[in-house]
Formats: C-alpha cells, structure tokens, sequence
C-alpha cells in the first residue's frame, strides 16, 4: 500500500512540473528577470534523511541533494557571504554539527561540531558570528564563522531551543522550554544579565529592530512574555537593567511569533486553539485574535507588511490573512502538513514544507495560488533562501 501511495504521489509530481513551466512560459511577465550572473537557492532540511535538498529558484527546479550531518532541523543563510549553515542535532544522546555550505558550488565545505542536540542558529548582522542553542547540553554555542570553530560556550537554563542575537548586537535573548524561563546573556562578555521565569514551554523569540523589546512564547501555556531590553543612547529611554514588562494573553498554545518588518506587530500562531491573536508591540496589547486554520504552527509576513501568511499543519492548507483589512482572504491548497516557510528574494513566490508528504509546495503571491509542488527529503522541517552573484 505504501509503495503504491508513493508511486502516486510521483505522478502527480511528474504531471505538476510540467504543467507549472508551461504556465511560466505563456506568462514570462509574472517572473522577475534576471542577470546572467544572479543565483537563487532554496535549501531545505529533511531531517529523516540526513541530508538537504536545494531547490533552483530561478528555474524553479530541484538542483540536487546534499547529504549533511545527522538529523538535520535548522538553517541559516550568512547575510555576507555566499554561505548556507545547517544545524544538525545528531543521535538523542550524540553530539551535533554545522554543516558550511558553499552556495556557489552547493557542496558541503566544512563540519563544526557543537554540543548536544543543537535544534536552532542566528547569526549577528555581519555574518560573522552564530548563536547555537544546545537544546540537550544547557548551553549556547558561539561560533566565529570565518574561522569555522567554536570560540565560546554560554550556559543556559534547560533546554534551550532558540538563542536570538538583537540588531544593535548588545543582547542574546534565549528561551529555555525545559526550564519555563527565558535567559538574557551580554553577548560580548558572555555573563548572564537576567533570567526571566513563569514562561512555560518558552520558545520563540523574537526582538523589536531598534533591540529595545524582545517577545517569547509561552507555548504550553496561553501567554507571550515581553521583555524590556536593557539600552542606552539610541534616542530612546534609557536603563540599566532588563526589565519583564508583561505576559499577554493570547491563545491556547502559543508556539511561533512572526514579526512584521517594519517592526510594528507581532502575529502569534496558537496551535491548539487555530487561531492568530495580533500584538502590538509598542503598547504590549493584544488586539484581535482570528481563526485561521487547523493547527497553526508559523507565519510569515510579506515584505510590504500587508499579509500575513500561516502555515496549518493539521490540514493541507496555507492560509492568506490581509493585515490592513482584518480578514481572511485565500487559503492556498499545500502538501500535508505545512509546517515551515519562506519567501523568494522577489517575493513572487512562497516555498511551504510540507512535513508529512515530504515535499515542497510552490505559490504565487501575484495571485495565491499553488504552482508547483517539487519532492523533498524525509520529514523536511525547514527551509532558508540564499540570493546572490557570481563574479
């Protein structure tokens, strides 16, 4: 039964892919045009496989397949150089990687070896230096990429499963799921400056762009911390110390928090209640909290911060929600199980993993609709797209 599920599904594969280049060709208007020198990939971490599948964003075709390390669970693209960094967790009671890939050749270059279950990476706005949340090891590894080696080792609460590097550089905000609280680490000197508790299941994170504020959700429990970061200069208030401001409350289980670009609110996917409740985060208030679909796990703002794009992963549908009118406006039919998403350096198109058919759904924003669907690796859980050009 399995074999002939699979063998189904890569027909439908094989009929979708051409079709969706015959469409490209009688409307060539809709795609952006491009230098002969530009490159745009989508690399995709499949965890069951060990391995990463990059996609050619330009044609809109898969480029090949990279095996990386063990368990592969998140991705970082350096804003500097033509690098891509994959986070892998290894065994459950193994030590994990980084796996450098070179964007320009797409081959794995170098493998930096962190501490227990690493799950997630940021990286500073220079590119220079990554933030790994050692989710089994308590502790945050500092890497110098340029040197490719760990230069420092950071002690968290429990499990740590993101670390958040602010714009300005001067914190690191981390959330401790294990330990319901959230640590906030001077990045420099590496000392702990304060640790927040009564956050259950913390995860999340994300910091204001002026780095005056960060938010972590609560995802066990119905609220979303902020944090008043300490600061000085800046032409904003000034103090000392990190200050809790608020816990607010959303939904039932808050578990991912998409930030508007322009820094003006905070989208908050509330799993278990199918909804997304709406912060703004000047005035820590929540304003209306929607139903938008089966078991929202990330959203996804455009670039012009007028949609709202939410991944469902109980169902097989991304849905549209248009910020500046207040409703639902598309639900764009997916793979199963939605689960991570990211945006073409255009934004023409939308790329959604699909967690449990283990593929990668295609959609034009132009018109919200699905393009294409190209194959993944085995249980694919996140993605990250990397654009340059070659000399």
């Amino acid at each position: 039964m399995m074999a002939l599920k699979n063998i189904a599904r890569l027909a439908v594969l094989v009929v979708l892919v051409p079709l969706s280049f015959a469409l490209a060709g009688c409307r060539p208007h809709d795609f952006p045009q491009y230098p002969p020198n530009y490159r745009e990939y989508a690399y995709i971490a499949n965890g069951g496989s060990g391995t990463v599948t990059i996609l050619d964003v330009v044609n809109v075709r898969i480029d090949r397949e990279l095996q990386v390390g063990q368990n592969p669970v998140a991705l970082a693209a350096s804003p500097t150089r033509n690098e891509v960094y994959v986070v892998n967790s290894g065994a459950a009671t193994g030590f994990g990687s980084i796996s450098v890939i070179d964007a320009e050749h797409n081959s794995v270059v170098a493998a930096i070896p962190v501490k227990r279950q690493p799950v997630s990476i940021d990286l500073d706005a220079a590119g220079n230096i990554a933030y790994v949340a050692n989710s089994g090891s308590n502790s945050i590894s500092v890497i110098d990429l340029v040197a490719r080696r760990v230069i420092a080792e950071i002690g968290a609460g429990q499990q740590p499963v993101a670390a958040r590097i602010a714009p300005d550089g001067k914190t690191l905000v981390v959330a401790n799921r294990g330990a319901d609280s959230v640590t906030v680490i001077d990045p420099r000197t590496g000392r702990v400056r304060a640790v927040f508790t009564g956050c259950p299941g913390a995860q999340s994170p994300v910091i204001l762009p002026d780095s005056s504020k960060a938010f972590v959700a609560c995802s066990t429990g119905h609220q979303v911390m902020t944090i008043a970061l300490a600061r000085s200069g800046g032409g904003l208030p000034d103090h000392s110390t990190d200050q809790l401001e608020a816990f607010l409350d959303v939904g039932h289980a808050p578990v991912d928090l998409a930030l508007k670009p322009d820094g003006g609110e905070i989208f908050v996917s509330n799993s278990l209640s199918d909804s997304v409740s709406e912060i703004y985060d000047t005035s820590d208030e929540v304003g209306d909290t929607y139903l938008i679909g089966e078991d929202p796990v990330s959203g996804l703002v455009s670039r012009d911060n007028s949609l709202l794009y939410v991944a469902n992963l109980r169902s097989q549908y991304v849905t549209v929600y248009s910020i500046d009118d207040g409703k639902r406006i598309a639900s764009v039919h997916v793979g199963d199980g939605p689960s991570a998403m990211a945006f073409s350096g255009a934004g023409h198109l939308l790329f959604v993993v699909d967690s449990r058919s283990d593929d990668v759904a295609v959609v034009r924003t132009m018109n919200e609709s699905l393009f294409t669907m190209l194959p993944a690796g085995r249980n694919p859980d996140a993605i990250v797209v990397k654009a340059f050009k070659v000399p």
